[in-house]
């Protein structure tokens, strides 16, 4: 078991310095968590909680460039985000772990697709905005509640959405760093009272993905952060192929 805490903690350094540098750290904890003997579903809500603290941090450095998209407030998308996050982590909780366990692979793959296509598709900065009040609140509310129960890709998706409603890159990364620590926010509120949580494992991730996040933050413009992504890429592919192995 000590070994499987050392384990965690290096990973989870290295998920804070993923995070910080291009994203992606949940495929590093996910598996590092559920090495020390804890179920996919105890696993995914005590990585959320662990990573919540480096959300908040990385949230907060760019809160002077949130904005509002397609029609709607910041405070409206901070509204929705909050909502769709509850109702996601109520949906997690009531998810029995046998079945979360069959489904844990689909959505790991989904997240790495997703993560994937973020990274290396180009998005263009002049197109017309194509999604209006009511599909920038649809879009975000969905992304929200999938946000809430699992979160791998939750980035990505909302970068996508918040542009195609208007915003520049540089607006969009803002804003949607801040909503995603609101559905997080959320979620965290109500794990915190789950059985399923592992404090200690939490701690040992929270702290190493602190010290990561501090490492990443001042490597930020010293690494190269495709090599990067195209990690968590492989990473996210592999886990997918070993989740899916492991499946009954």
């Amino acid at each position: 078991m000590v070994t499987s805490f050392v384990v965690l903690f290096a990973v989870s350094v290295w998920a804070g310095i993923q995070n910080a540098l291009a994203g992606g750290g949940t495929f590093l904890t996910l598996p590092a968590l559920m090495l020390t003997d804890m179920t996919a579903l105890a696993a995914n809500i005590t990585s959320t909680i662990a990573l919540f603290p480096g959300q908040i941090a990385s949230s907060w450095g760019g809160r002077t460039h949130v904005a509002g998209a397609g029609g709607l407030s910041f405070k409206a998308l901070v509204v929705i985000s909050f909502v769709g996050g509850i109702v996601g982590a109520i949906l997690l909780l009531v998810t029995p772990s046998s079945i979360f366990r069959h489904l844990v692979p689909w959505l790991v793959l989904f997240a790495t697709a997703v993560f994937a296509y973020g990274s290396f598709v180009p998005r263009k900065e002049d197109r017309p905005p194509v999604l209006g009040k009511l599909g920038a609140g649809l879009a975000q509310f969905c992304i929200s509640v999938y946000g809430g129960y699992f979160g791998g890709g939750i980035g990505f998706l909302m970068l996508a959405a918040l542009t195609a409603a208007g915003l520049t890159i540089r607006n969009a990364s803002a804003t949607k760093n801040v909503l995603a620590g609101v559905m997080n926010a959320s979620a965290v509120a109500i794990f915190v009272f789950s059985p399923q949580v592992h404090w200690v494992q939490a701690g040992i991730s929270c702290l190493g993905a602190i010290i990561g996040g501090t490492i990443g933050g001042h490597l930020v413009s010293r690494v190269n952060q495709k090599l990067l992504r195209a990690a968590a890429v492989l990473i996210g592919i592999a886990l997918t192929i070993g989740l899916f192995l492991r499946a009954p």
